[in-house]
């Protein structure tokens, strides 16, 4: 099945585009979306339609930051019912776990997760697997998660880099400050670093006594058709680098013990075995196949303590060591 998203992303448009004197109506008809998508922010419409429709306008307007300028109007309410659970965590950083985590209630096609290395951290912005995500949309998710994060830092805050897989646009606008002074084009990865002590700081906007209610009210919106395996997955790939990504831990994180998860994983035909070493290879391949880390840090990455490991496992899995893979 194709991925959805809530009709929320279009809060904006309309005004944006008209400001860019080109017909927004026109526009959404080209792709199939009708004007009642633009009345309600719970209905779901195709990724596909949504990522084309940003494309468009961009062309059309002869603008080729339309989805930072787009982002330029957004905040963490436009998250929906996953704002109203991030904004009562006590840490930053558990509020931005918990929205990320949770994006797919908002946005099936974005697959998000933070990655610590050392000081830094890195907020990564990637496509759902099988989809593809455009310049347009790229820009306005990484746009729109950095004024989310200065809700909670301060309007004064800016992320360390911003990186994009893209190349630079043709001219230079006054729209990049949304982002910070300091952006990188044609990078392996789409995303946000900043210092890890940033996002360890208290947050300014939690109520303690409406933290359970909101936790509450986030588990009855969980999508009842997302597997049990999909679920781990996501957590996985964000305890692999604190290499504290145990059975327990994940178990823990979906608010059940070990034994319940092992059940439910054994439902889907899997373990947490299984599903542990398929996500691993999978961000093995992702990360081999571009040269910004070595393999000390891909090893790190990935939860292994020792870089002999991690090339032991790779070998056994992958039938071939991890620097075959990059030579080729």
């Amino acid at each position: 099945m194709a991925p959805m998203v809530r009709s929320a992303v279009l809060s904006g448009y309309v005004d944006l585009a008209l400001s860019l004197d080109v017909d927004p109506m026109l526009l959404l008809r080209s792709v199939g979306i009708g004007a009642a998508a633009l009345t309600a922010s719970d209905l779901w419409l195709p990724a596909d339609a949504l990522d084309l429709l940003m494309e468009r306008t961009a062309h059309e307007s002869n603008c080729e930051t339309f989805g930072l300028r787009l982002a330029a109007r957004r905040g963490l309410a436009n998250l929906g019912p996953v704002a109203l659970v991030a904004r009562e965590e006590p840490e930053i950083r558990s509020a931005l776990t918990i929205a990320l985590r949770h994006i797919a209630l908002h946005n099936e096609a974005l697959r998000t997760r933070l990655s610590e290395t050392g000081s830094l951290t890195t907020i990564l912005i990637q496509s759902a697997p099988g989809f593809v995500l455009g310049r347009q949309s790229i820009e306005l998710t990484v746009g729109a998660t950095c004024r989310i994060l200065r809700e909670f830092l301060g309007q004064d805050w800016h992320p360390l880099s911003v990186c994009f897989t893209h190349g630079a646009p043709a001219q230079r606008t006054d729209d990049h400050p949304i982002l910070g002074p300091s952006i990188e084009f044609d990078q392996s990865f789409d995303g946000i670093v900043c210092y890890s002590h940033d996002l360890d700081s208290a947050n300014p906007l939690a109520d303690p006594l409406l933290r359970p209610y909101a936790r509450d009210y986030l588990r009855s919106l969980a999508a009842p058709d997302e597997t049990i395996s999909g679920r781990v997955r996501a957590i996985i790939e964000t305890l692999l680098p604190t290499q504290q990504c145990s059975a327990a831990t994940v178990a823990d994180h979906l608010g059940m013990d070990r034994r319940t998860l092992h059940r439910q994983l054994q439902r889907d035909g899997e373990s947490f075995l299984t599903v542990l070493n398929s996500t691993r290879l999978d961000l093995a391949h992702r990360y081999l196949t571009h040269h910004d880390r070595t393999l000390s840090d891909i090893a790190t990455e990935l939860g292994f303590s020792e870089l002999s490991a991690f090339s032991r496992w790779f070998r056994h899995h992958a039938g071939h060591a991890p620097g075959h893979l990059r030579a080729r």
